[in-house]
């Protein structure tokens, strides 16, 4: 399968392009400085660096692709608006392409409190404000995701270590998983990604994941 990986330089789309790779699928990677990051030559790796607001070289990167994985970092204070301004023009290219499939990564406030109490858990009382901003933004790009058309699949991370993947993944429809660590390795993410996209467990739902 073709697959486009936006947000491809960072810890957990450099994790994504290597195991795509290992798994036999053609990769586009599209993100920052993806000539310089150290990515192995690889006849099935394409490397594209473009801007993400704009919507001809979103859509040439997105067209003809099996399906789009996004793994869109930036800043944390709420400056930034790489995560749901970017998703909203991938949504958009995608939609114009036809590609349906986007597994998508964000963060575990987006979530909801409980199976019972579907009020997010970064509305909680307890939920760090420092998270708060980029939470926002992460909720964002989920709203952009649900009001698509598209096969989507949020993935709302806890803390990220910057670690291979162990295989130790648990994970739950809308809430947080249990048992729950409050943490995951960066290549058990993209492990996690890659798998649902054969399993197609979580299709228009969001996923809390752990260690």
């Amino acid at each position: 399968m073709i697959l486009t990986i936006f947000g491809s330089t960072g810890h957990v789309g450099k994790h994504l392009v290597k195991q795509a790779l290992h798994n036999g699928h053609t990769v586009r990677a599209f993100g920052r400085n993806v000539y310089t990051s150290g990515f192995p030559e690889n006849e099935h790796l394409q490397l594209i660096t473009s801007a993400l607001f704009d919507e001809k070289q979103v859509f040439d990167a997105i067209a003809g692709s099996g399906a789009v994985l996004s793994v869109l970092g930036g800043a944390f204070d709420g400056t930034d608006h790489t995560r749901s301004l970017g998703m909203k023009n991938i949504v958009a290219q995608m939609e114009k392409a036809g590609v349906k499939r986007i597994i998508a990564l964000g963060g575990m406030g987006v979530l909801d409190v409980s199976e019972e109490d579907h009020s997010k858990l970064m509305d909680a009382e307890s939920y760090p404000k420092e998270y708060l901003p980029v939470g926002y933004e992460h909720l964002k790009a989920y709203e952009y995701l649900k009001a698509s058309n598209l096969d989507w699949t949020f993935v709302c991370s806890p803390d990220i270590v910057e670690a291979d993947e162990t295989g130790i993944i648990h994970t739950a429809a809308n809430v947080g998983p249990v048992p729950n660590s409050g943490k995951i390795n960066s290549g058990d993410l993209a492990l996690f990604m890659l798998d649902e996209l054969k399993r197609n467990e979580y299709v228009k739902e969001r996923v809390g994941i752990s260690n």
